[in-house]
């Protein structure tokens, strides 16, 4: 009885070991599920490309100021570092000598018209007496010279008197532009040389408007060049070319200004042409020697094909993009990248705007594989819109 209850046993067991077979083979037969994958057409957005180039802010005008005359230097009438206007004293040179000399030159103007009125009185003179003939010819030709001679004299003192003057005059210095000045390269007292190798006094910079010089290679010149020739772009020779620009702790392009020189020839030690924008400082944070960036229009406007980068997957040496067909399968479409717009990239060639490109889920999308695909979209960042 015993043995028919064992034998009973061994046989359920063995109908139940071959019920749990069947439900694993079935469930190892069955194909798992295609991998969900976030989809999304690109963004189109109007714009225009800009292409940053780096350079650095110089003023307008900047000038050494130089002794004009030599002397000891008399009053320093400025603060370093201070705002200064055109025609400004900023120095006073010791003026005696040169007041001096002036009253010198006077008093030899005075007596060479004298001279002069001298001559011309005996030449009229002696002129009436010719025609009596009781005067020579000789006689009155000595006169002529003598008149002659007196009216140069008085010239050269006159000449005399404006240099004498010019020399008190350059015993004040002042500005010549309006702007920051540096320090004082001098002291009260000390002996400035205005001869062939002057003594420089100090340096004056304007500030506003300001200029940033920048330099083009030889390669985005002439496409510059050749969009403008067809029209697609103004020409930065005969129309202005407004451009954008930021310094090195500032995120957005906030600044703006216009190019107004191109040069003529291109340098054949580097390759490059150089550019110059004229940039308003009316903030005053501007100063010659800074580095800045300058974003300058390199397409004219026109409807972009945008993605993020998080979509863009390598092979090798080129760029591809995961898109999904109609069918569900997944196709990879190469594609050439363009420059960083609005926080993403834009694609010149490869897809079209109706075309799903994967955008979340690339690490189980596979060329020729199936996914389920998820409705997503791609949209500015925060700060971009």
């Amino acid at each position: 009885m015993r043995v028919k209850h064992t034998i009973a046993a061994i046989a359920t067991l063995m109908v139940l070991s071959g019920c749990d077979d069947a439900q694993t083979e079935a469930q190892q037969g069955a194909a798992p599920p295609p991998p969900t994958v976030t989809v999304a057409s690109p963004l189109v957005k109007e714009l225009i490309e800009f292409d940053e180039v780096t350079g650095r802010f110089e003023a307008v005008e900047d000038v050494i100021i130089r002794a004009r005359v030599t002397g000891y230097v008399d009053s320093i009438n400025f603060e370093d570092g201070q705002i200064v206007e055109a025609g400004q004293v900023l120095f006073t040179i010791d003026p005696r000598t040169y007041q001096a000399d002036v009253a010198g030159a006077r008093a030899d103007l005075i007596a060479a018209e004298t001279s002069q009125k001298l001559a011309a009185s005996e030449l009229a003179r002696l002129s009436k007496l010719t025609s009596g003939r009781t005067v020579t010819e000789s006689a009155l030709d000595t006169a002529r010279q003598e008149k002659d001679s007196a009216d140069a004299n008085v010239a050269a003192a006159r000449a005399a008197l404006a240099r004498a003057q010019l020399n008190v005059d350059f015993s004040t210095v002042k500005s010549p532009v309006s702007g920051r000045i540096s320090n004082s390269r001098v002291d009260v007292g000390d002996l400035v040389i205005g001869d062939a190798n002057p003594t420089e006094l100090t340096r004056v910079v304007s500030l506003d408007p300001m200029h940033f010089v920048f330099d083009l290679s030889e390669r985005d010149y002439l496409g510059y060049q050749r969009a403008r020739s067809t029209g697609e772009m103004a020409n930065a020779r005969g129309s202005e070319v407004m451009v954008q620009l930021n310094l090195s702790d500032e995120s957005d392009w906030a600044r703006e200004g216009r190019i107004d020189f191109v040069d003529n020839v291109v340098d054949k030690g580097t390759g490059t042409i150089r550019l110059r924008a004229v940039v308003p400082n009316t903030d005053g944070v501007l100063t010659p020697g800074l580095f800045g960036r300058l974003r300058l229009p390199g397409s004219p406007l026109y409807d972009a094909i945008l993605v993020p980068d998080s979509a863009i997957m390598s092979d090798q040496a080129q760029k591809l993009l995961l898109a999904v067909k109609d069918d569900g399968t997944v196709e990879a479409k190469h594609v050439k990248l363009g420059p960083r717009e609005f926080g993403l990239r834009i694609i010149r060639s490869g897809i079209e705007p109706t075309d799903k490109i994967v955008i979340n889920g690339l690490q189980s999308a596979r060329p020729g594989q199936a996914v389920t695909p998820q409705d997503g979209e791609i949209t500015l960042p925060t700060d971009k819109q």
